[in-house]
């Protein structure tokens, strides 16, 4: 078998591993506190999608040092990502002030900014050379899925209705937070395959 298919294969393996083993983690949670479990702020399933969000912006900052002409499009993902980070440690960042999240967001967004602005390379190209990345298409995924296919099938009034009389908080944020995880890794991998494709085109002489 060419190397280059036996890789892309390991690949598959892996990312399926991955993704078994977060839905196994969600899953853990409710054997563990069964009719207690509450998937909060504090839950494993919310420190697993912060580590997935954080990983994937640094894969995407690490793909932004390796690949100038991906670099701005690389540097606003791992913005974003960051951005989700930040987000979803709410919970701790609010210990320390009141709406500490949301200073945080507006720096990263800030610096962003200012970044993109003194740019010498175009962004539209960029973005556009970004596109035609398979990376692209699972990020795109990902976005979609967490931010809008978890919160809309993770509405309270859509499983109160479902359940009625019986209704469950657990159930709903066990379906939302679950989903949302599956986003996260979505785009974790999504940074790792770019972070991939940009060491081998270092490599290859052609990443400039």
């Amino acid at each position: 078998m060419n190397q280059s298919v036996a890789l892309l294969f390991v690949r598959i393996f892996i990312y399926m591993l991955v993704m078994g083993a977060m839905a196994h983690l969600v899953m853990m949670e409710g054997y563990r506190d069964q009719t207690g479990a509450e998937y909060s702020e504090q839950s494993l399933v919310e420190w697993l999608e912060s580590i997935s969000a954080l990983l994937a912006s640094a894969c995407f900052l690490g793909a932004a040092v390796i690949n100038r002409p991906l670099r701005a499009a690389c540097i606003m993902l791992a913005a974003l990502t960051a951005m989700m980070f930040i987000r979803e440690a709410d919970f701790f960042l609010d210990a320390v002030f009141d709406g500490a999240w949301q200073s945080l967001v507006a720096v990263v967004l800030l610096t962003t900014g200012l970044y993109l602005w003194r740019q010498p390379l175009s962004i539209r190209d960029s973005i556009l050379a970004y596109a035609r990345e398979p990376s692209s298409g699972v990020m795109l995924a990902g976005i979609l899925v967490t931010i809008v296919y978890s919160r809309l099938f993770g509405r309270g009034s859509f499983w109160e209705a479902l359940m009625g009389d019986g209704y469950q908080r657990a159930v709903k944020n066990a379906v939302e937070e679950g989903t949302e995880l599956a986003g996260y890794a979505l785009m974790f991998i999504a940074a790792v395959e770019l972070l991939l494709v940009c060491l081998s085109r270092r490599r290859s002489g052609l990443a400039n």
